[in-house]
């Protein structure tokens, strides 16, 4: 049973702060569509062995669907990854950050955010998709409610997949909640990613880690000091590492790219290489395949899952919503850019060590 005391203490801001790749879980299920915790394991023991820094597990990637009371399976699946996480790191001092999906009203947040913590989830991933018609206000009182009971990792979601527009006054009041150890930034839009950096720098907060959640730009996030103004000083603010739903897969090779992209700025260099650049082009390309960006995001989460069951790891592209599929022509457009821009992927090391993940 994995309770708060399952995982050895360590500094969560700290952690954060140092920049880590943080998948977002994927939920496998059966052609029944009942979890299937054979390659729900594999997933997070993958997502170990990958070298992840953390795992959010609940959220958009999980499918919103097993916050519903009717289906039971919030509690159930933040605790399998829990559980075999904790296994996974058995005898190691590695810090391991992790994030739990948290939607709804403040009762429902708060009900999660308490079933997370006794989990030991170190923080709540606050959803807003149940305030898109709500004021600031309104949201940021739900904010503080939820920050009281559990820290809180912000979320600036894309209006095509739930979010709504946040403009840069919510997100400097919401930088002077002290609870907030991080924020994602998600918009897939540079206007507003660059409010949400802006009103952090102005808040003077330097606890609080940047994650870039804008799948489309991953690279550029990672490697773009961000000219700010902090107390009339001018300095630069970046994106210290990522909770993505693109690094639910191809996840040891984003581990490798982050600690070279980490390496880089402790040497000191401006210049940044011309090929990551290039990658970054090429990793978007691949995101607009497995998101399905042509069709409004709609084959998102088949599109994960089907890299994972060509990788082995899952049985198929099943989500909870049979009307949730692969899009025509996705499947061949994910061959496509894994066969083009095999830098990309991690196949190989996947295939090394499948058979372990999935043993039991």
């Amino acid at each position: 049973m994995a309770s708060s005391d399952a995982s050895h203490a360590f500094n969560v801001r700290a952690a954060l702060q140092h920049g880590l790749v943080i998948p977002a879980h994927p939920l496998a299920l059966t052609p029944q569509r009942t979890m299937d915790e054979r390659s729900q394991r594999a997933l997070t023991r993958y997502y170990v062995s990958a070298g992840a820094g953390g795992m959010a597990v609940g959220v958009h990637t999980t499918g919103f669907p097993i916050h519903d009371a009717n289906i039971g399976l919030y509690r159930p699946v933040l605790e399998l990854a829990a559980e075999t996480a904790t296994q996974e790191l058995a005898g190691s001092e590695r810090p391991f950050v992790r994030v739990a999906g948290l939607v709804g009203d403040s009762a429902q947040a708060l009900r999660e955010a308490h079933i997370a913590l006794a989990l030991g989830y170190h923080c709540g991933l606050l959803s807003l998709g149940a305030w898109r018609d709500a004021t600031d206000a309104q949201i940021m009182a739900h904010c503080r409610r939820v920050a009281e009971a559990m820290p809180l990792f912000g979320f600036y979601l894309q209006p095509a997949v739930g979010g709504r527009r946040l403009a840069y006054r919510f997100w400097r009041e919401f930088a002077e909640i002290p609870q907030v150890v991080a924020i994602k930034v998600a918009p897939f839009d540079r206007y507003a990613t660059l409010d949400v950096v802006r009103a952090l720098a102005d808040s003077g907060r330097d606890d609080i880690a940047l994650y870039t959640g804008n799948d489309d730009a991953i690279i550029a996030d990672l490697v773009t000091d961000v000219p700010v103004a902090t107390g009339g000083r001018a300095t630069t603010r970046h994106f210290v590492g990522g909770l993505l739903g693109q690094w639910a897969v191809w996840t040891h090779s984003a581990v490798q790219w982050l600690e070279e992209i980490r390496a880089w700025r402790a040497s000191g260099a401006e210049a940044v290489p011309r090929e990551w650049l290039t990658r970054g082009a090429a990793l978007t390309m691949a995101n607009a395949a497995i998101f399905d960006a042509a069709n409004g995001y709609t084959g998102c989460l088949p599109g994960i899952l089907e890299v994972l069951r060509r990788q082995g790891l899952v049985r198929g592209a099943w989500t909870f919503d049979t009307h949730e599929q692969l899009s025509p022509g996705q499947a061949d457009a994910i061959a496509r850019i894994a066969a083009q821009y095999p830098e990309l992927t991690d196949d190989g090391f996947v295939a090394e060590h499948r058979e372990r993940w999935l043993g039991g």
